[in-house]
């Protein structure tokens, strides 16, 4: 059975099946640095950026997936690995896309653009700030622990990442994962708000 500090990947798996957080973020800790190695050594044309993104996104799809993995099938890094290399082909098909995906344009053809004043702009831009500086307050205290002081450094203080690992002595990827966790549960509050 795979190890992580005091517990056995197993025992986190199964907490992290049934909502906890921490425990997630613990597998997060314990395989993080493998898959980074993983997909260096299996995608050698990806920078660190890349690898960095692929591997958030990675964790949040397992996270969301949580339910579907099962054990007897395959270890957790095995199926976290294959989460990893699909989500790579799938960002990699997507860069060649967008990279074909080239529009041209007449340069006899004009647009008509509706003009607002900077003045009034500025206006409804400080109004819209203010609705959304107090809604994301609101959101980001309904967030669990684990989550609200990342989110409020994040979303309301507008600290960067790096600003915030450093602050609290949390690895980069760590910081990243948790604010994209946080903002997942706010988008998931303001849909419940939305149907209630």
């Amino acid at each position: 059975m795979e190890r992580t500090g005091s517990k056995p990947i197993d025992e986190l798996v199964r907490l992290a099946m049934i909502g906890d957080g921490a425990a997630f973020t613990a597998l997060w800790d314990t395989h993080i640095d493998a898959l980074r190695t993983y997909l260096k050594s299996t995608m050698k044309t990806l920078d660190d950026f890349y690898v960095d993104d692929i591997c958030s996104r990675s964790f949040e799809k397992a996270f969301r997936q949580i339910k579907t993995y099962d054990p007897s099938r395959s270890h957790f890094f095995t199926w976290l690995k294959t989460i990893a290399h699909n989500t790579a082909l799938d960002i990699i098909e997507a860069e060649h896309r967008a990279g074909r995906e080239t529009v041209s344009l007449d340069d006899n053809l004009q647009a008509n653009i509706d003009t607002v004043t900077d003045a009034e702009s500025d206006a409804l831009d400080a109004i819209i700030h203010d609705e959304d500086e107090s809604r994301t307050r609101a959101y980001v205290d309904g967030l669990p622990d684990l989550y609200r002081e990342v989110a409020r450094m994040r979303l309301i203080d507008g600290l960067q990442y790096k600003e915030i690992a450093e602050e609290l002595g949390m690895e980069l990827n760590t910081v990243r994962t948790r604010i994209r966790r946080a903002k997942d549960l706010i988008e998931k509050m303001k849909r419940d708000e939305h149907d209630a």
